[in-house]
């Protein structure tokens, strides 16, 4: 109730089933067997119900005041979940041995947002059918949000065993490991700097099987900002590869965004200029703005800096406090605001770690 709230209160379309198809190139076949073909249904209803959803939700002009009307959307949007629902269930009473059915099940409560639900639809499927690579990747994906990091280890180590061929597995596994870095360290007994390369080793496995995947390369690029010293050579072909699978102008662009920030940290400062110059989409105004500042900063550095302290006794003793200062000061990047406008650019694994991308049947 919680989420969907957000949602409408937020005016953000909800993810559906077949974007998570689209995204795993996980297809659902028409099968001949009766039990498939109404399991088939049922998922078909399911995919239905959330694009009827998502366009309630998109297409909804209440205001975000109007409490009343923002409830009966969502006893609404939860009226037609839960059709859906009892048809899962009447499914799973008729055929309890059906791990199919069980992952289906948990994908479309984990798309509700309802993750303990979905993690236990997932322990009946692994448990009728623990050769599903699927079934271990959500597993693993449950772990690696919630807790329980060597579960995540190992359920992605599994998957890619019983279906190496699938880059979600690599690209699911490099995330983890490189944003659970001491976990990583301490389960492999490796240091900080090979995780690091164990990250970036499976996110190349995924780019190998998925080369021209824009979200997967960014990824990829996005990764080497958390490593110091950065590997800035490294970080430079990374970016390159992006904007070689860029698809629009806005991402191109976005591209550049990324190739100045780092042109700039490796004092290429007129490549950086020519990369800022290329931006004239709107969108990415502000960020540019910050680089051209960090740009002449960096060109021509004050030479009687004096450090300033902050004269507010609550703001110079708050932790929380003095940390966003450190960082926007060091990476020229402020706190992500509590409302973001929707401008399209890339993410920041260090900043909105990309999530994880689940799989149904």
């Amino acid at each position: 109730m919680g989420l969907l709230g957000a949602l409408l209160a937020t005016n953000q379309p909800l993810a559906v089933s077949n974007v998570i198809h689209e995204q795993t190139g996980v297809a659902v076949e028409v099968a001949a067997d009766p039990v498939e073909r109404e399991l088939r249904d049922v998922m078909i209803a399911d995919d239905v119900a959330q694009d009827e959803v998502g366009q309630w939700i998109s297409t909804n002009s209440i205001a975000r005041t109007n409490t009343p009307a923002i409830e009966a959307l969502n006893k609404r949007i939860l009226g037609r979940f839960d059709v859906v629902r009892q048809g899962y269930e009447k499914f799973l009473r008729n055929h309890p041995d059906h791990a199919r059915g069980y992952l289906a099940y948990g994908s479309f409560l984990n798309d509700l947002g309802d993750e303990d639900g979905a993690k236990a639809q997932y322990e009946n499927s692994r448990q009728f059918d623990p050769k599903n690579p699927a079934v271990w990747n959500n597993l693993a994906n449950y772990y690696g949000e919630h807790g329980g990091l060597t579960n995540a280890f190992a359920g992605y180590t599994e998957a890619i065993r019983l279906n190496p061929a699938e880059p979600v597995y690599y690209q699911n596994f490099a995330t983890t490991v490189y944003l659970y870095r001491k976990d990583a360290r301490e389960f492999y007994g490796i240091n900080e700097q090979q995780v690091f390369d164990k990250a970036l080793g499976l996110y190349r496995q995924a780019m190998q099987l998925a080369p021209d995947n824009f979200v997967l390369a960014a990824d990829y690029a996005e990764s080497f900002y958390g490593i110091k010293p950065m590997r800035t050579n490294d970080a430079l072909v990374a970016w390159t590869n992006v904007m070689a699978v860029a698809r629009t102008d806005a991402e191109r662009q976005g591209v550049a965004i990324h190739l100045a920030r780092v042109k700039i940290a490796a004092g290429m400062f007129d490549e950086a200029r020519a990369h800022l110059a290329a931006v004239t989409n709107g969108a990415y105004a502000e960020l540019k703005n910050r680089l051209v500042r960090t740009l002449a900063d960096k060109e021509n550095p004050p030479t009687n800096a004096v450090v300033e302290v902050p004269a507010n006794p609550v703001v110079a003793t708050n932790p929380a406090v003095i940390v966003t200062n450190v960082i926007a000061a060091t990476t020229n990047q402020s706190p992500v605001p509590a409302n973001p406008s929707p401008t399209p650019k890339l993410p920041d694994l260090e900043v909105a770690p990309p999530p994880l991308r689940g799989q149904a049947p």
